[in-house]
This record gives C-alpha cells, structure tokens and sequence, in this order.
C-alpha cells in the first residue's frame, strides 16, 4: 500500500513538473495584437520608463526644493588641543594680610606687602565643543520662484512622458504594419516561387520532348533565382524589423513574438476621413504644451534674476556647550538672532544678468512662435499627405486586380503552348511589381495615418 501511495505521489509530482514546464513554453511566444503591442511597449520601452523616473526625480526636486524654506537643524563637534596655552598676568598688587598690625608700618612694610599675582589662563589645553544650530528662512526672492520653477519642471516632466509614450506608440505602429507587410511579401514570393519551381519542372519536361527551347528553361530559372534573392531579403528586413519591434517593446530578442492582427485590420476609413476633416488644434498638442512650458520656465527664471536686488531674511538660534571651559569664557551658550544679507552694489552684473535672461525669454518666445507654425504646417501636409496616400492605395489596389488578370491569362496562354515564357516572365515581373507596389501603399496608408493622428493627438494611449 504503501509503495502505491508513493508511486501515486511521483505522478502527481511529475505531472505539476509537466505542467510547468509547458506553461514555461507557452509563455516563449508573446502573442501581440497591434493594440496589444502599443499597451505593452507603453508599459516596458526603455524611453519610457526612463522619462517616468526623470518624472519622479522632479517630483523629488519639488521637496528639496520646498524644504529649503523650512526650519533647518545642524549638529557640530569639534575637538581642540592647544600645546601651549597663552596666559594672562595681572602684575604685581598689595596683600593687605602681609601687612604688620602690631605696630606702625613703614615704607618697606608696604614695600614687602607687594606680591605677584598669579597669572590666568586664556584657554583650556584640550576641549571638545558641541555647536546645535536651528534657522528658519524667512524671506528670499530666489526660494520663492524656484519653489514656482520646480513644479513647472515636474510638468513638463510630465509632458515629456506623454510626449515619449506618443512617440513609441506611433513607432510600434508603424513597425507592427510593416512587419506584416513584410510577412504577406514573403507568403506570396513563397508561392510564387513554388508556382514557378513546377512551372520550371514542366517546362524542362516539354524541353525534354522538344516542345520548348533551351531559352525558355533559362528564362524560368533566372525568374527563379531572382525570387529566392528576393524572398531572402525580404526575410532579413522581417528578421531586422522583429528584433527592432523587441527593443521597442522591452523584451529580450531571444523572445518570440507573434503578431495576430492582419493588414486589413489595420485600415481604418472611417477614421482616415475623420482624420482628414479635423482641425489642427495647437492646444491638444503635446508639443505646442511643451513649447509653452518652456516659455513658462524662461519666464522664471528672468524672474528669479531679478529677485537678486531683493534682500536675504533668516532666523536662527545657537546654543554651544563645552566640556572644558576656561575661567574666562565669555562666549554665551545660547544666541537667537536675525540675519539679513543684501548686496547693495554689484557694479552692474546683476543688470546685465537680468538682461541677459529678458533676451533668452525673447529668444524663447520667437521659438514658440516659428514652432507652432511650423506644426500647423505639418499638420496640414500631414493631411494633404494621407490624402494621397488614399489615393494611391485605391489606384494600387486596381492595377494589383489587373496585374492579377494579365499574368493569369498569359500562364494559360504559355501552357496551351500559344504563349512565350518571355511574356511569362514580363507579366510574371508585372504582377509582382503590382503586389509590391500594393502593400507599399497599404503601409504608406497606415503609417500617413498614423503620422496625423500623432500631431492631432488622436492616438490612443491606453
């Protein structure tokens, strides 16, 4: 009974290993729509997490900054050994209990009654001093706008993730639709390659029977070469662009992933035409934002110049204790006063410092100005752009059909014998062509779109 038991429990220990081990596999391939994608590198890309941390940094900086005008405490020990310590003598002085009172004094009693004073020590050779200090600041015109300057950085901190999220989304975007363009290249170079490789084996038969010439057997091999040189290109750049996709997502490259989204999916008329109508709108721009975040700093700091002309104000309180004092110590243990600092007269700097941040608050204005009407510009070549992009997918999509029908019709005519493998091969090139130029213009289609939606702020990011 009891070796049952055990040898129930191997299998049952062996099975959970079983079942790991293919959870294990299972979790190799990271399956990805394309929304999918986005969500994942939004949460993982380096960029990313990067700006997040840059954006808790300045969250940081807010309290190092607002802390400066808070009560601060330090705590000093010093250690002094002085090897000779000065003293101090007073002279000579009368003893009045030298004097004689059992008779009249002389002058060389009082003489005798003049004795050395013993001297006094300035110090102590050796002592160990503990200073406690606690200041309040009270006024200064730099804390005050830098406390301003800190949370305007933490939010263009915070734009600058929204704007690095925007970027690595449309790059995902653009990288998913041109990875399955590349993998429906390489499904139809595969096929065609196969149709010619049996196209190629009849033919060499027909030769064999005198039916066809020697030139027509060379012709169908170098179109089959020219679609193995192909087909393996297209491989690299799908090879290139899935490790670019793993970098985007922040995954390791040894990681498999596997897109399940198909490019008609990815077409979206609707919005290409919602897209084409909408208004370019500086303000739901995240980089109109951050241009006016940083027209916002520049502005603060000219402000944090001028506050140079403005006093200094602080409080403080001192209390000091000594382990060894010396008999004449008139340094008190407690102190509480009122410190004010101000620079009256710089011979110019701070005004030519004011000056200088007046015209870099200028500068950032006109940069302001040329960049946002510089993202109107786009904004609407942008749309101009997508619009052709519609346009020629259309027109592609067509010749695609007839380029379709013509090769069709003359791989008929060349097997009934009443067509040249020339004009296969031309037609064949033809159709290619075609298809090439098709999944071209589906990708220049998304990825138009995808451009617009990213200046119009329209990309979801969730």
């Amino acid at each position: 009974m009891n070796n049952k038991v055990k040898l129930l429990s191997i299998f049952v220990s062996l099975g959970l290993v079983l079942i790991h081990v293919s959870k294990a596999s299972a979790q190799d391939t990271l399956t990805l729509s394309l929304e999918g994608a986005v969500k994942y590198a939004l949460q993982n890309n380096t960029d990313i997490r990067n700006a997040l941390l840059d954006l808790q940094s300045a969250n940081r900086k807010i309290w190092e900054t607002t802390a400066i005008g808070l009560p601060q405490v330090s705590a000093k020990a010093q250690y002094s050994n002085i090897f000779k310590v000065p003293e101090l003598s007073f002279g000579s002085f009368l003893d009045p209990g030298l004097l004689p009172t059992d008779r009249p004094l002389t002058a060389q009693d009082i003489a005798n009654a003049y004795v050395e004073s013993p001297p006094v020590k300035l110090g102590v050779k050796e002592s160990t001093t503990f200073d406690f200090t606690v200041s309040q600041l009270l006024f200064n015109g730099s804390y005050i706008v830098g406390l301003q300057a800190s949370r305007i950085y933490y939010q263009l901190s915070d734009q600058n993730v929204q704007r690095t999220q925007l970027e690595v989304a449309s790059s995902v975007r653009d990288n998913y639709a041109m990875l399955l363009v590349a993998a429906e290249n390489i499904r139809i170079l595969k096929q065609t390659r196969d149709n010619v490789g049996k196209l190629l084996e009849e033919t060499r038969e027909y030769y064999r029977q005198g039916f066809v010439e020697q030139t027509d057997v060379d012709q169908l091999e170098v179109t089959w070469n020219n679609l193995g040189n192909s087909l393996r290109q297209v491989e690299s750049a799908y090879d290139i662009g899935k490790r670019m996709l793993k970098i985007q997502l922040g995954i390791d490259l040894r990681e498999e992933i596997k897109l399940t989204d198909s490019l008609p999916a990815l077409i979206n008329f609707p919005g290409i035409e919602q897209s084409l109508a909408q208004t370019f709108d500086p303000q739901r721009s995240i980089y109109y934002r951050l241009l006016e975040t940083s027209e916002r700093l520049a502005r603060l700091d000219l402000n944090r110049e001028k506050t140079e002309y403005l006093p200094s104000i602080a409080a403080y309180y001192n209390h000091q204790e000594k382990t060894k004092r010396p008999e004449f110590d008139f340094q008190p243990k407690d102190v509480i006063g009122i410190s004010v600092e101000w620079n009256l007269f710089s011979s110019g700097q701070r005004m030519a410092r004011v000056a200088q941040k007046r015209l870099a608050l200028e500068k950032t204005r006109n940069l302001k100005d040329y960049q946002t009407r510089a993202l109107q510009v786009q904004a609407r070549q942008l749309a101009d752009q997508l619009a052709v992009k519609r346009d020629a997918y259309f027109n592609n999509q067509k010749n695609l059909e007839l380029a379709r029908q013509i090769y069709e019709r003359s791989l008929i005519k060349y097997r009934e014998g009443v067509g040249s493998s020339l004009d296969l091969t031309v037609n064949q090139n033809q159709y290619l062509n075609a298809l090439s130029g098709y999944y071209q213009s589906v990708f220049d289609l998304i990825s138009a779109h995808n451009q617009l939606d990213k200046i119009l702020n329209n990309l979801p990011l969730n």
